[in-house]
């Protein structure tokens, strides 16, 4: 089974992340990311919030490290994961912006970026950053189709609703034929939109029940993934055989790629959990 590790440190959601990651910085995510990396686990993550409002942050959390920097970083330490934004908030970027900026992170990892995207939802965020937040989903439409047609390319051009240009040269830009795009949300809505702009789709807040009649309305195009969460903090090492009912709950819900969350004391057990997690899921 192939698994991705919801990065520790980078974000800390209140009741969702270990004490530990409070005090943790770069080299313990440096040293977590080069373990992961030569156990063969599928991709990191890092989400982005630009500044969540005080009164939000008790629930959502207020630690949100900025995806480009930190991958910058890992991708100096790591030579074959993939680092996935999960998610950039479309409506924030201009898509020649995220073409520019991610592209170069593709050319500096050699290829292993995947971009989680979304809509958004936080309105008070939208509104600090000079975005549109009530037609928010027709331009996340057009933004990725933006995107499809210019991510690659020297001199993209895209005539849409939203967004129309032609005549730029974007040096450097994504080395990968086609960077995949992971489309995040929870609605019908959002995997429709993810199997016709995108590479994949990252549920979140969904029964399995509600997911296998979902992906059951679509007809996803050849290698569609489909990434969900193991559903618990894993134990790995602790209990095993918990660790592998709830990746085979993964699997049965319709998962093709499933993101891990592991329970851990610092940073030195998070990689022994990670030795543990591979062996359980026979990564090879």
């Amino acid at each position: 089974m192939r698994i991705g590790i919801v990065s520790p440190v980078v974000t800390r959601v209140p009741g969702a992340h270990s004490e530990w990651e409070s005090t943790a910085g770069i080299d313990d995510l440096g040293r977590i990311a080069e373990t992961a990396d030569r156990l063969g686990f599928h991709h990191l993550t890092c989400s982005e919030h630009v500044a969540v409002p005080r009164e939000v942050a008790a629930q959502r959390g207020a630690t949100y490290w900025d995806p480009l920097a930190t991958f910058g970083y890992l991708a100096a330490r790591t030579s074959r994961i993939r680092l996935v934004t999960q998610v950039l908030v479309l409506g924030y970027h201009h898509p020649l912006e995220i073409a520019k900026r991610y592209g170069t992170l593709d050319r500096v990892s050699g290829g292993r970026l995947v971009l989680g995207l979304g809509v958004g939802s936080l309105e008070e965020e939208f509104r600090l950053l000079g975005a549109e937040f009530a037609d928010r989903g027709a331009r996340a439409d057009d933004a990725l189709a933006a995107l499809r047609a210019s991510l690659s390319r020297r001199e993209p051009a895209y005539h849409g609703v939203h967004y129309d240009y032609a005549g730029f040269v974007v040096e450097p830009h994504a080395v990968q034929d086609r960077v995949p795009l992971w489309i995040g949300g929870r609605t019908l809505r959002s995997l429709r939109r993810a199997t016709t702009h995108g590479d994949g789709w990252v549920p979140f807040g969904l029964t399995s029940a509600q997911l296998r009649e979902m992906l059951a309305k679509v007809d996803p195009p050849a290698g569609f993934e489909v990434v969900l969460p193991a559903g618990e903090v894993l134990d790995p090492s602790g209990d095993r055989a918990a660790t592998e009912a709830a990746l085979a709950r993964a699997r049965d819900a319709g998962a093709t790629l499933v993101g891990a969350q592991l329970r851990a004391r610092s940073a030195e057990h998070y990689c022994e959990q990670l030795e543990a997690l591979a062996a359980a899921a026979d990564i090879d």
